[in-house]
C-alpha cells in the first residue's frame, strides 16, 4: 500500500480556534490521518503530521493550505521561528512503497493547484528544487515574510508556481519532497551534558572544529576554522540536560535513515561512551517513525544475535524495542510511535478474531466473502512456509541448508503480510463497488459519472483477487522449496502450505470471473483473463508437484 507523509508549518501557534478550522479542514479528507499538531506559542508556529493514500494526503493538504489563507494574516504575523507565509513549508515524505520521485511530482500537483487557485507564489525546495540554489529552505526563505514585495519585483525570485506578486495576507509557501526525519535520543549514566556533546561532535555530520597539539583551533589560509567530519552522514546532533529524566542525553536528528539507521548510531555511541567510562541506558524516539526503519533495526539484532528474520513483524519490533532500550523512559506504544499502525484502521478484519471471522462470514451480509477467505488461505500458506524455516533453523542434520531456510522464513514473513492486507482490500473494493451503483442517476451528467465510477470500481473490485492470485503463486513456489529442504517432521506442513495457497488461487480467480463480466474496457477484460488463466494452470502445476513429492515421502 502506498503510504505518504505530510509536514505543513503554519504561521499560527496561539489562536486554538484557527488551527482546529484547519486541522478540521484536513480531516476532512478520507483515508488520511491526522497523527500529530503541535502548536509552539513564542515561534507563533505549528507543526502538522499527516498521513495516508497520496491522492488523499496531497488534497488534505490543499484543504488546509486553503483554510490557513482564509484565517492567517501574515501582514500582522510576529514569531521566533522563520517565515515566510500563512503556510510556511509543505513536505512531502515517503514512508512505505513509495519513491522520492512520486513525492517529487506530487509537491508539483499540489504548488500548480496552489498557486492557481489560490494565488499564492509557490517555491519548490529540496528535492523538488527546480534551482540548484533553492534546494536549502534557508536560501528559499531568505529575509522571511517581510522580504517578499522586494522579491515580487526581482525576475530572478519568480516563484515555481503562481503569480509573481506580494501575496500581502498569505505571504508566500515552500512546497517539496524530502526524506523522513527521525528524531532520536540516547540516554547517558551522566548529567554531564559537557560529555554527551562530545561524543555528539563525533558522530555529527558536520564534526568539530580542527585543534593542534596545544588545543588551539587550526584555520584555513581564509582564516575559516579548519572542521573533522564526523562518524556519519545525515545526523545532526548535540549533547544536552533534561532535568526531567536527571540525566544527560545525545539528542539526534537523522534526516535519511536509510542511509543512517539508528541501530548503527546506537551502537558507535556504546562503543565511544565506553571509552569515557560511560554507559548508554536506553534511547527515546521522539514522534513517529516508519514501519520499515524500525523493522530494520529488529532484523539488524536478530542477525547480530544469528536467530531468524523470518518472524512476526511485531516479534522483530519487539526485538528493536529491547535492543535499544526504546521503552526506558516511557512504555514504546506501537499505534503512538509506529506511523503505519497508528493509521490503521482499528476495524479490520485481519483484526477480527478466528471465531468472530467466521461468524459475520456466516451471516447475510455480503462482505467479507470468498475474496477475502482466498486471501486468508494465501497468508496461512505463508505463514505454514516460514513455520516449516524456522522449525528447520539450527536443527541438527539440517547444517548444510541453514542458508536457505534462513531466507525462506522471512520470504514466508513477507507473503503472510501482503496476504493479510488483500483481507481487507477485497472487502473494501467491494463496499466501494455498492457505493458507485448508488451514486444518484437523474441528469446525464449523474449517470455518466455514475457509470464511469461502476467501471472504475469493478476493476478495483477484480484487480484486489488478482493481487492475491499472484500472491498465491508465490507461496506455492516457496512451499516447494521449503519442502525440498525443510525438517521432516514438518514435511506434511509444507505440502498444506501448496494446497492451501492452490485453494487461495483457484478461489481468487472465482472471484475475479464473477466480476469480470461488468467490464466494458474489453482490453482490460482480455489482459486480466489470460493472466488469471496463466496463474492458475501455474499454481496447479506446481502444486501437484508438491503434493506428490509430499505424498511420496510421508
Amino acid at each position: 500500500m502506498k503510504l505518504m507523509e505530510c509536514v505543513p508549518n503554519f504561521s499560527e501557534g496561539r489562536d486554538m480556534a484557527v488551527l482546529e478550522a484547519i486541522a478540521s479542514a484536513m480531516k476532512s479528507v478520507k483515508n488520511v490521518t491526522l497523527l500529530d499538531m503541535d502548536p509552539g506559542a513564542d515561534t507563533n508556529r505549528t507543526v502538522f503530521t499527516l498521513a495516508g493514500e497520496p491522492e488523499a494526503v496531497v488534497e488534505a493538504a490543499f484543504r488546509g493550505i486553503k483554510k490557513a489563507s482564509e484565517l492567517i494574516d501574515m501582514s500582522k504575523h510576529k514569531g521566533e521561528h522563520p517565515r515566510m507565509g500563512a503556510t510556511d513549508v509543505c513536505p512531502f515524505i515517503p514512508i512505505s512503497d513509495m519513491t522520492m520521485e512520486e513525492c517529487v511530482e506530487y509537491a508539483n500537483k499540489l504548488g500548480k493547484r496552489v498557486g492557481d487557485e489560490l494565488g499564492i507564489p509557490v517555491y519548490l525546495y529540496e528535492y523538488a528544487a527546480r534551482k540548484p540554489e533553492w534546494k536549502n529552505l534557508a536560501n528559499v526563505r531568505k529575509g522571511e515574510y517581510e522580504a517578499l514585495a522586494d522579491k515580487a519585483k526581482d525576475p530572478a525570485w519568480k516563484p515555481d508556481y503562481g503569480p509573481h506578486i506580494f501575496n500581502v495576507k498569505s505571504g508566500a509557501t515552500a512546497i517539496s519532497a524530502r526524506e523522513f526525519l527521525i528524531a532520536y535520543n540516547i540516554n547517558l549514566n551522566t548529567r554531564d551534558k559537557k560529555k554527551a556533546h562530545d561524543i555528539a561532535l563525533s558522530i555529527r555530520e558536520s564534526g568539530r572544529a580542527a585543534r593542534d597539539e596545544h588545543g588551539k583551533l587550526i584555520k584555513d589560509k581564509d582564516g575559516k576554522t579548519v572542521m573533522v567530519p564526523g562518524l556519519f552522514k545525515y545526523c545532526k546532533a548535540v549533547g544536552w540536560y533534561i532535568d526531567e529524566y536527571n540525566r544527560a542525553q545525545i539528542s539526534i536528528n537523522l534526516t535519511n535513515y536509510k542511509v543512517t539507521p539508528p541501530h548503527l548510531v546506537l551502537d558507535k555511541v556504546r562503543e565511544l561512551a565506553r571509552e569515557k567510562g560511560l554507559e548508554v541506558t536506553g534511547s527515546e524516539l521522539v514522534g513517529l517513525i516508519p514501519k520499515a526503519a524500525i523493522l530494520e533495526s529488529g532484523k539488524y539484532y536478530l542477525q547480530k544475535m544469528n536467530e531468524s528474520t523470518g518472524i512476526p513483524e511485531k516479534m522483530i519490533i519487539e526485538t528493536a524495542i529491547q535492543s535499544m532500550g526504546l521503552a526506558e523512559l516511557y512504555p514504546f506504544e506501537l499505534e503512538k510511535k509506529v506511523i503505519e499502525y497508528a493509521i490503521a484502521k482499528k476495524d479490520r478484519l485481519v483484526n477480527m478474531k478466528v471465531e468472530e471471522f467466521c461468524d459475520i462470514l456466516s451471516t447475510d451480509a455480503p462482505a467479507p466473502g470468498g475474496g477475502s477467505v482466498a486471501a486468508l488461505c494465501a497468508a496461512m500458506s505463508g505463514a505454514l512456509s516460514a513455520m516449516v524455516s524456522n522449525l528447520t533453523i539450527d536443527k541438527k542434520g539440517y547444517e548444510g541448508v541453514q542458508d536457505k531456510a534462513m531466507q525462506f522464513a522471512p520470504m514466508g514473513q513477507d507473503i503472510k503480510e501482503r496476504a493479510m492486507r488483500c483481507i481487507d482490500e477485497d472487502t473494501d473494493a467491494f463496499f466501494a463497488m455498492m457505493d458507485a451503483m448508488h451514486l444518484p442517476k437523474k441528469t446525464d451528467e449523474e449517470i455518466s459519472f455514475r457509470k464511469k465510477q461502476i467501471e472504475l470500481c469493478t476493476k478495483g473490485a477484480i484487480m484486489a483477487p488478482l493481487k492475491t492470485l499472484r500472491i498465491s503463486l508465490e507461496a506455492i513456489e516457496l512451499a516447494k522449496q521449503v519442502a525440498m529442504i525443510g525438517n521432516l517432521n514438518a514435511l506434511s506442513d509444507a505440502g498444506v502450505a501448496a494446497l492451501t495457497a492452490l485453494a487461495a488461487a483457484k478461489a481468487a480467480n472465482f472471484n475475479i470471473m464473477i466480476n469480470i463480466p461488468g467490464i466494458t474496457d474489453d482490453e482490460f477484460k482480455q489482459n486480466t483473463l489470460t493472466e488469471a488463466k496463466e496463474l492458475v494452470t501455474r499454481c496447479e502445476s506446481l502444486a501437484k508437484e508438491v503434493e506428490e513429492d509430499v505424498s511420496s515421502r510421508l
